[in-house]
């Protein structure tokens, strides 16, 4: 075995078990299986031109060397983004630990329990801070926030409103640069008009349906929006108000001040600046508008025993149910990333958060007054942490860059500069020896801060927050510690075993990808410095965006898109922008087959399109007749086919290049779901089956961690005749010369995790990638050989052959009164999470290994199939009280003294004999969904609120 090479590592199948499980198969070689799996007319027929692999030693010194050529200056830029603390046991605990980051989305909630808890405190802690009744479980950045409560309001518009033809949306000019320009794009397909302007002359006319404002503003300003939310809901105009965090320990919460909805970022809470993101953004609002909350909410309810239990809340709004009618094609969050956040609350407590923010705002008082004293105009009357100074800002920024700091240079005589936590009294010195020289004098030593304050009496906070127990609990650095333990064990990660869902691509994290993460070249940097300061960033980023056009076959790649719903919505976008560019802004019309992903068509609507549906036929592939049907009766406006390849339902459709050109011929472009990319790299791609664009889901086939339910990252790779609309932002130059506007906050999205898919590639080189996705395909077929017999796999191929992943069919199992949830909740008890459950067929599991699943790990996951087949065949329709029914078993329940159950102990918790080596225990038994919607309780309440609900 080579004991440098990555692909060993990562790949779990070792060569000696090659022939078993090809014979398992029935095919005499690895060779004969792709060709039975994939159709010959869109197999590559050469190497992806890519370099070789690095072995995880020469990868760590690579990216150490490119780390080094990141200047670490000191940024005081601001605009939404401020270095900060992470305190080491949420870095060592959270961050780095494969309990939080290898978990999945808690749909399970059995097995996320912890998860759960850990973002029922973020809740709780968004909650109390903007001072609103309700909050999500994160959304991906504070731009993707403010747009998603824009299109919130549009949906509430009052029925005189919609009668009216209401669409004017007024934006605060304090608005932040990058927010306005993703309100923008989401506003042009709602057709809603953005008008910008000063608050404080805005006219409240009856044809605006909502307002949003910065607090503080985007330069620091602390205003009083009191009188402008009053005059607002005279006029049915409702407020959204996206607000600094960290702010809010100071001034008065907007939720007091009558806002409808409060956004923003939770970055400041001990998350690296990481040049841009990952970060969990907030959305909070009020009670009556829980059914049009995008993204997750987690909520309280009870188990079949009536103890407390966790879930995932009102998931009938989300997109897999509603599909084009959606709420919002969020289908992620930022879980680790608000984890974070949430454990930063809880380890600081109300009074370490009051401790910093008054830091913070001290500091800048202190700050303010010795730069007056220098002969500095400083403009803001009442602000937290940021100053607006008359200064020459060519000369200040030369003196600046020369000393390693970065201002916000506004314009030829204005500078910002946006003090943070990290800010030391030798770091305030250091700004005041700037402006001295820039000045020509000398400097003024500090050596206290100011006790005092300028936010206006009116604006300061009066009311208590974070008051809940687990806020003031776990101050010690050990009482932290072994909360965060406590809540790991409670959650099935893939430390544990296999997570087999279907479609998501569950696989290895490696330990060499990750760790560039944590180092402080990668992590702290602002994503606004000058792009001269990161050569480092810069070569990764340029070179990721290489590798993913060689891998898809295509010209141009975008990062910016952070999520793979935010992903698909780009790709349409730029589309859109294809199409209006050649004078074709009546193509709006969508075709997407009926077994596309729920974010599919609601992408579509958010994107101004019209969806119509194209069916499948008995195989599940495809109807080519009723598409090409479709196609030609709407050839005139039709703008473009979604289509996921190979099929959601696993098969790779040998019609696809035939698909394709029936769209092409009738004016269309398609945009290729990148959700199964996993079957294609280096035996096929996007451009080859005839795709024009299509989104990465870097999360899944490109080895980010799901994070417990994010974070993700979508880019999206296009056609040369697409390339110059790839998106753009606002501060730094992206995208092509005919850009769209911005997707996401940061320039390049999610910046600092795309190092670990750089380092996936670069690690396995052309070769391991490419045997990566061949041993996916062998890990697939293995399964479904194994299961035979068992189950009936419900599409195959034309020689039989499944790609990445199989849909297992339970309906039949109705007759014996199992549910497919019966079958999810008993492999608990047998240690490993469900398949997909009831996607894309009810009463169906979807079952996906990857390539890095030994063939151990296969078989157990196969004999906790077949035996719970065996039980399945014992159960008789009617009884309700068998094993599978029960499931899962908790440790209270099989070390109660009672026990009244037609089955033993043994056969509840220990089925099969692997399993005591490693028992996994779920710490609640069967949740109750229908409760916790009927109860819904997203924060961290009391138990006398509990009872009281009950």
């Amino acid at each position: 075995m080579r004991t440098d090479s990555f692909a060993v590592r990562h790949i779990g199948p070792r060569e000696g078990d090659l022939n078993k499980m090809l014979g398992v198969i029935g095919v005499e070689s690895l060779d004969q299986l792709i060709y039975e799996t994939i159709p010959d007319d869109i197999r590559l027929k050469e190497s992806l031109d890519l370099p070789r692999a690095l072995s995880e030693n020469e990868f760590l010194y690579h990216i150490q060397k490119l780390a080094a050529k990141n200047k670490m200056f000191k940024s005081y830029i601001g605009l939404g983004y401020h270095e900060t603390f992470t305190p080491s046991v949420i870095k060592r605990n959270v961050l780095e630990s494969p309990g939080w980051y290898t978990a999945y989305t808690p749909y399970q909630a059995e097995i996320a329990q912890g998860r759960l808890e850990a973002l029922l405190n973020f809740q709780t802690m968004v909650c109390d801070l903007t001072g609103m009744p309700l909050a999500n479980a994160s959304l991906l950045d504070e731009g993707t926030a403010a747009a998603e409560a824009m299109a919130m309001l549009f949906e509430l518009r009052s029925r005189d409103q919609k009668k009216d033809d209401v669409v004017k949306f007024f934006v605060s000019e304090e608005i932040l640069p990058q927010t306005l320009s993703i309100l923008k794009t989401r506003a042009t397909p709602l057709g809603v008009e953005l008008v910008t302007g000063d608050h404080r002359s805005f006219g409240f006319t009856t044809d605006f349906f909502g307002a949003i404002l910065q607090y503080p503003g985007k330069y620091g300003e602390v205003y009083d929006y009191g009188e402008f939310v009053t005059r607002a809901k005279e006029n049915s105009i409702k407020v959204a108000v996206a607000a600094d965090i960290l702010s809010l320990v100071l001034l008065t919460p907007p939720g007091e001040f009558g806002a409808d909805v409060v956004v923003g970022t939770t970055q400041r809470f001990g998350i690296p600046m990481g040049y841009g993101g990952p970060h969990a953004a907030y959305f909070a609002t009020k009670e009556e508008y829980k059914r049009n909350v995008p993204g997750r909410i987690i909520g309280v309810t009870k188990d079949v025993n009536g103890n407390r239990a966790l879930r995932m809340a009102l998931q009938t709004r989300e997109q897999h149910i509603k599909r084009d009618k959606a709420t919002s094609n969020i289908c992620t969050a930022q879980v680790l990333l608000a984890v974070m956040a949430g454990m930063y609350a809880v380890y600081h407590g109300p009074e370490g958060l009051k401790y910093i923010g008054n830091k913070v705002h001290r500091s800048t008082i202190t700050l303010s007054g010795i730069l007056e004293q220098l002969g500095y105009e400083q403009t803001n009357a009442s602000y937290f942490d940021t100053l607006v100074i008359k200064a020459d800002a060519s000369r200040l920024r030369e003196v600046a860059e020369s000393r390693e700091i970065n201002f916000l240079y506004i314009d030829d005589n204005t500078v910002s500069v946006a003090i943070n936590e990290a800010t030391s009294t030798d770091d305030l010195n250091d700004i005041i020896a700037v402006f001295a020289e820039a000045a020509g004098k000398e400097t003024i030593l500090l050596d206290a801060l100011e006790e005092t304050t300028v936010i206006p009496e009116a604006l300061q906070r009066t009311s208590a927050f974070l008051e809940n127990e687990v806020f003031n609990a776990y101050h010690s650095e050990t009482a932290l510690m072994r909360y965060l333990r406590k809540l790991e064990r409670k959650d099935l990660s893939l430390n544990h075993s296999m997570i087999s869902l279907g479609s998501c691509t569950m696989k290895l994290n490696a330990a060499s990808e990750m760790l560039p993460v944590s180092m402080a070249q990668w992590a702290n940097i602002h994503p606004f410095v000058p792009v001269e300061q990161v050569e480092g960033y810069q070569e990764v980023l340029r070179e990721l965006e290489q590798q993913l056009n060689i891998i898809t076959g295509f010209a141009g790649t975008s990062l910016q898109p952070n999520s793979g719903a935010q992903g698909e919505f780009a790709g349409l976008m730029v589309i859109r922008a294809y199409h209006e560019a050649n004078g074709e802004t009546n193509r709006n019309i969508c075709l997407i087959p009926a077994s596309a992903h729920g974010t599919n068509p609601a992408s579509a609507v958010m994107a101004g399109m019209k969806v119509v549906v194209t069916k499948t036929d008995e195989k599940g592939n495809i109807d080519v007749d009723d598409l090409r049907e479709k196609a030609e009766k709407h050839k005139d406006n039709l703008a473009a086919l979604m289509v996921t390849y190979p099929s959601t339902h696993g098969v790779f459709e040998s019609s696809i290049k035939e698909i394709t050109r029936i769209i092409h011929d009738n004016g269309g472009q398609v945009y290729m779901d990148g959700a199964n990319m996993n079957a294609q790299v280096g035996l096929t791609n996007p451009a080859t089956i005839g795709a024009d664009v299509c989104h990465l889901n870097l999360h899944k086939t490109f080895a980010i961690p799901h994070g417990g339910g994010g974070p993700g990252v979508g880019p999206i790779c296009v056609a040369e005749h697409l390339v110059k609309f790839l998106p753009s932002s606002p501060v730094i130059k992206t995208g092509g010369d005919n850009a769209i506007t911005a997707i996401s906050a940061a320039p390049w999205g999610s910046a600092l995790v795309c190092l670990i898919s750089y380092g996936y590639i670069k690690m396995l080189g052309v070769n391991g990638l490419t045997n990566a996705t061949r041993h996916a395909l062998l890990n697939a077929n293995y399964i479904k050989n194994r299961l035979s017999g068992h189950f009936d796999v419900l599409y195959t191929g034309e020689k039989g052959r499944a790609a990445h992943e199989m849909i297992v069919d339970c309906r039949p199992f109705k007759k014996n009164g199992i549910e497919v949830t019966d079958i999810a909740k008993r492999l608990i008890d047998y240690g490993f999470h469900s398949p997909t459950v009831s996607f894309p067929v009810a009463g169906t599991l979807m079952i996906e290994p990857t390539e890095s699943e030994n063939l151990e790990e296969l078989d157990r996951f196969c004999d906790a199939m077949i035996s719970i087949r065996t039980e399945i065949d014992k159960a008789t329709a009617g009884d309700v009280n068998n094993v599978l029914k029960n499931a899962p078993h908790t440790l209270e329940m099989l070390t109660a003294d009672d026990w009244h159950l037609p089955y033993t102990r043994k056969e509840a918790a220990y089925p099969l004999d692997y399993i005591a080596e490693n028992k996994f225990w779920p710490s609640v038994r069967r949740v109750d969904d229908a409760y916790g919607d009927r109860n819904l309780m997203c924060t961290c309440a009391p138990m006398e609120a509990y009872a009281d609900a009950e």
